[in-house]
């Protein structure tokens, strides 16, 4: 995945020159990505050829991963190759915000909400969000997270985790990457908006 993430930050930007926390780096990070929003992004490249993959994935980080649910001929539509913050242990598996879930505009109010529940400023190999369902559901802030909220099985998981760096939030947010099986995106969508 460093790959698609170097074509971006070619153009100009990169670690230390503009902290990334700013509103200005922000917005950069999330332009360059809506214009690769028409490059072939495919999960299966993306899995291949990312340095970050892990075996585990820790609270508060952004991941990738493939997933095939059980049930899925019972459910109306899933994502398998979810873009998350892990957001704790559940039976059997895990919670995660897919960030998928919600249209390209509302994922980043999302995202600047939880800009304030980071546990540093530093936007390194060390940030990570302080999140729990609890801090979620408590402020309005954080209404878009509904509808993303997802419990996922640790035998479900078809690949490893591919860690997302916390430089590179803004920019996976927009990257085309997400496998909605027997719906399209713009009916999850529209179902997301109807939760919120």
């Amino acid at each position: 995945m460093a790959a698609i993430f170097d074509d971006i930050l070619a153009a100009g930007v990169r670690k230390g020159q503009i902290p990334a926390r700013t509103q200005a780096a922000r917005d950069w990070f999330r332009e360059k990505a809506r214009q690769q929003r028409s490059a072939a992004v495919y999960p299966d490249n993306i899995i291949k050829t990312s340095d970050n993959r892990k075996s585990q994935a820790l609270i508060g980080r952004m991941y990738h991963f493939k997933y095939e649910p059980k049930g899925a001929k019972d459910l109306p539509y899933y994502d398998r190759f979810p873009l998350i913050f892990m957001v704790g242990v559940a039976p059997g598996g895990f919670h995660g915000i897919n960030l998928h879930y919600l249209p390209p505009q509302l994922r980043a109010k999302l995202m600047d909400a939880l800009y304030d529940i980071t546990n540093n400023t530093k936007y390194d190999e060390s940030t990570k969000l302080k999140v729990t369902y609890d801090v979620l559901n408590s402020a309005s802030r954080f209404r878009f997270f509904k509808p993303t909220f997802k419990h996922y099985l640790n035998s479900q998981v078809r690949s490893k985790f591919i860690e997302i760096n916390s430089t590179e939030w803004d920019t996976a947010l927009f990257l085309p990457t997400e496998r909605f099986q027997k719906a399209k995106k713009t009916k999850v969508w529209a179902d997301s908006r109807k939760r919120i």
